[in-house]
């Protein structure tokens, strides 16, 4: 098993889903974008939900947990839902856990392929998932996706953000925070204002959850950014300051939607930062 300090570490893969690779790729031409991801019929690429369990200092921590169970079928035909492939409670159980376990839940934004696993139903009624768990949010990004903009308002869905505000559950952070010893969050707003990126670090391994920041190894050049990004042109100066500060430290970056690769490595190239030694969290060191 993997570890950072006094931290296990397993990949807990929630599904996989499809978005349109022109939105997932912005303005680089398609001829590019799919020699790296190849595209379906619809013009969708394959994207994981790969969530991170981390265990250690008596807590047992999750970060995101994928889109759920509650949409129906025309949301999972449009967005070609795939629990076939993984499900975010098998792949739980098959780690030894369940839902009840866990004590900590980060979740990187309020999008509903990152959070939707935080609530189900219960008949005609709502419940929280996660029920013995603190849940880790960014206050700037909770109060934005109370008011979501037209660019977002299909991706906040009240049925994963309601429960959650009411449970008593919440945890409201104000930037970077420690969340364990050794594991803190800190904040990005180029993808959506106050979106978190997860930092685990023993001093000499450190790695990092890069959420929708960089969500595939396709996403490491600096141009190679979503058309969902609110601010573009600010996430090019995020990820050049996380591509940079990666390089020059050897962090090492956990791919939350990338359809094959878990982390990578980053190395400078006559291209800028490129990609290094992908590979599976068992091989991380």
């Amino acid at each position: 098993m993997t570890s950072i300090g006094p931290y296990t570490l397993r990949t807990i893969e929630a599904g996989r889903f499809g978005l349109d690779g022109g939105a997932m790729f912005g303005i680089v031409p398609k001829p590019l974008w799919e020699r790296r991801i190849p595209a379906d019929s619809k013009n969708r690429i394959p994207l994981n939900m790969r969530c991170l369990l981390i265990e250690g200092e008596g807590r047992l921590m999750l970060v995101d947990n994928g889109l759920g169970d509650k949409y129906d079928q025309k949301f999972g035909s449009i967005f070609g839902v795939d629990t076939e492939y993984a499900e975010l409670h098998r792949s739980l159980h098959a780690a030894g856990v369940s839902a009840e376990d866990i004590t900590d839940v980060i979740i990187t934004h309020l999008h509903f392929d990152h959070c939707g696993g935080t609530t189900s139903r219960d008949g005609d009624a709502l419940r929280m998932v996660f029920k013995n768990a603190t849940h880790h949010v960014q206050k700037s990004h909770w109060e934005w996706a109370q008011v979501p903009n037209i660019r977002e308002r299909n991706s906040f869905l009240k049925e994963n953000l309601e429960p959650m505000g009411a449970s008593g559950q919440l945890r409201l952070l104000s930037g970077t925070a420690e969340i364990a010893p050794g594991i803190e969050v800190f904040a990005v707003s180029g993808h959506t204002e106050g979106m978190q990126l997860v930092k685990l670090s023993d001093g000499e391994h450190t790695l990092v959850y890069a959420a929708d920041l960089i969500p595939t190894h396709a996403h490491v050049p600096m141009a190679w950014n979503m058309a969902y990004d609110i601010h573009p042109l600010k996430t090019i100066q995020e990820k050049e300051v996380v591509l940079e500060q990666a390089v020059r430290e050897g962090w090492s970056l956990f791919l939350e939607h990338d359809p094959e690769v878990e982390v990578i490595s980053l190395k400078r190239s006559d291209r800028g930062i490129a990609v290094e030694n992908p590979r599976p969290l068992k091989e991380l060191k």
